[in-house]
Formats: C-alpha cells, structure tokens, sequence
C-alpha cells in the first residue's frame, strides 16, 4: 500500500470515528444540545480536528442522513423482488416502515429534525433523491394499475403515507391506540399499509 492510498485510509476511518460519535450523541443528547467541541472530546481528538472534515455541525448531520439514505436504497435493492410492479410497491412500502420500526433514532435524524436541510445552497435534496427515485420508478412501472393520473402524485402520496406510519410510531404517538405490546402495534402498522395499497390500486 503507498503512501497516498494509506492517508486516503486514515482520513476514511478518521470521518466514520467522528460520524459514528457524532450519531450516538444526536440519539442520546439531542442534535441542538450536542456541539463538535463535544464530540472531538468524545473521540479525544481537538476540535480542529473535526473542521478538516466538517465545517459546521450541519454539514456533519448532512454526511450522516447520506449514509443512512444509502442504508435504506441499499436495502431497497435487496428486499423488493417481486416481478410484478404492484407486489414491488407493496415491498417497498413495507420495507420503509420496517427499517423506521427497526431505526428508529436514526429515522429522526433522517427524516423528522429540520437540520440540516439548509445546508446546501441548491434546491434539491440530494440525500433522499435515489431512495425517492426507487419508489417513483415502482410506480411509473405500475401504470394504470393505480388510483393516481400522475406518477410524482402517486410517489409523495405513497411516502407521506408511510412517513405518517413511521413518524407517530417513532415519536410515541401510536400509544394513543393502547395496544398491548410493541408487536401489536408493528403488525397494526404493516397491516395499514396493506389495506392502503389495496385501497389505491385498481
């Protein structure tokens, strides 16, 4: 291994240390009460450190929401399988709402907090971009099959749908339904999203 391909290394595993400090004290402090001199103490290193990488603490929020939007397309990738469009859409709404069930600090980070999306001056969202994409690509294959005249229509109403799921469940909204146990209210969830799909498909 040379030189420039060790330092490339180093400067790998310095940025997953500070990511991976930074999201354990988002989760457990809160994004407004945590601050990079935090974390550089955290991982023992200055703060100057921390500003090679990072400029502000949005930027760092930013890097963290791309890698867990990589996670979730990833996950896409491998969990949609069906051959028909519209099984594919009842997949991919399903595994949106099970990795918010099973992630759900990291599903705050991504999706509910307002950081940091005022850290790019363009004004698209890069970060959900390829994960929207998947869903919008689903959708367009289904056609007609849906209730919808236009495929973006479809594609937010679908997310907003299991973002609304997802979003009560994390912030401890769905108690108001006084299941007994985490169980019923996962099953009461993927069973709504079942009855949605049937309710939006021809």
């Amino acid at each position: 291994m040379g030189i420039s391909d060790r330092k490339e290394r180093e400067k790998q595993e310095m940025r997953k240390l500070i990511m991976n400090a930074a999201m354990e004290m988002f989760v457990k402090e809160g994004y407004e009460k945590t601050s990079l001199r935090n974390i550089a103490d955290k991982i023992e290193y200055s703060p100057a450190t921390i500003y090679l990488y990072y400029k502000d603490k949005d930027e760092l929020l930013w890097g963290l929401q791309a890698e867990a939007f990589g996670k979730l397309n990833e996950i896409f990738q491998t969990s949609v399988t069906a051959t028909d469009p519209v099984k594919q859409l009842e997949q991919l709404t399903k595994t949106y709402v099970e990795f918010g069930m099973n992630n759900p600090d990291l599903y705050d980070l991504m999706f509910i907090i307002r950081s940091p999306m005022n850290v790019k001056d363009d004004e698209s969202w890069q970060n959900g971009s390829n994960a929207f994409k998947f869903l919008t690509d689903v959708i367009e294959r289904c056609g007609d099959r849906l209730r919808y005249k236009d495929a973006k229509t479809a594609a937010l109403s679908c997310w907003a749908m299991v973002h609304g799921l997802v979003s009560l469940n994390v912030r401890g909204r769905c108690k108001v339904l006084e299941l007994p146990g985490e169980e019923d209210i996962n099953k009461i969830l993927i069973q709504s999203v079942d009855e949605y799909i049937e309710l939006i498909t021809r």
